[in-house]
């Protein structure tokens, strides 16, 4: 923790809390430290109980994804707030333990809508990766049916969904671009030059066309 601290940067904690972030640690040196620490279960149960933002990343990076229990995972996600750390919890730890398909399930419908964003995660990455065995037409339905008027962090996950659809299932491709033009998520969202805008109608035709 001492360590962590002297790595703080004002300069960093700005960018970073501008982004739902309260930590101000260079996440470069922040890998830099994972690396030296290499794989350490109960330093990361540790530094996870701490609380504090930069640690738990730390925690994230040097944990054995396998090792922990469902209803760990579970109670993990409800207390990981912090963007980032939400975001590397799903990516680094969920998706790769042997109860993420549970878990997807249980997370996408939850009331809370933070929770219930890990779990559309969980499902973008399958309707990548995996996407037998789900209805991928439902899914449309659902998010042409909440997506307008769910929270940010839902809003965005099912938007990030209903693209990923669009991109990777050509059958489904006009209709997820049509939900999205009629529902006009993230439509005017700040996009940098190179970049690709989130709107999910430019999203996928910017992305069928460079797989062709």
């Amino acid at each position: 923790m001492a360590e962590l601290a002297a790595l703080e940067d004002p300069k960093a904690r700005a960018v970073n809390e501008r982004n739902g972030d309260d930590h101000g640690v260079n996440l470069g040196k922040l890998r830099a430290v994972a690396k030296r620490l290499k794989t350490q279960q109960d330093l990361a149960y540790r530094l996870w109980e701490t609380d504090d933002t930069a640690a738990r990343l730390l925690a994230l990076l040097i944990c054995r994804p396998k090792a922990f229990t469902r209803a760990e995972l579970d109670t993990m996600l409800r207390t990981a707030r912090a963007a980032k750390v939400h975001d590397w919890f799903v990516n680094y730890v969920v998706k790769k333990s042997p109860h993420r398909e549970e878990l997807r399930l249980a997370w996408s419908a939850d009331p809370d809508p933070a929770v219930a964003s890990a779990g559309w995660a969980l499902t973008t990455d399958r309707v990548a990766k995996q996407p037998d065995g789900l209805d991928l037409a439902g899914l449309v339905d659902v998010i042409e049916a909440r997506m307008k008027a769910a929270p940010d962090r839902l809003q965005w996950a099912m938007n990030h969904c209903l693209a990923q659809i669009g991109i990777e299932h050509p059958e489904h491709r006009a209709r997820a671009i049509d939900v999205g033009e009629r529902l006009g998520v993230l439509k005017d969202y700040p996009t940098s030059p190179g970049c690709t805008s989130p709107y999910a109608p430019v999203w996928i035709t910017e992305m069928v066309s460079r797989q062709r």
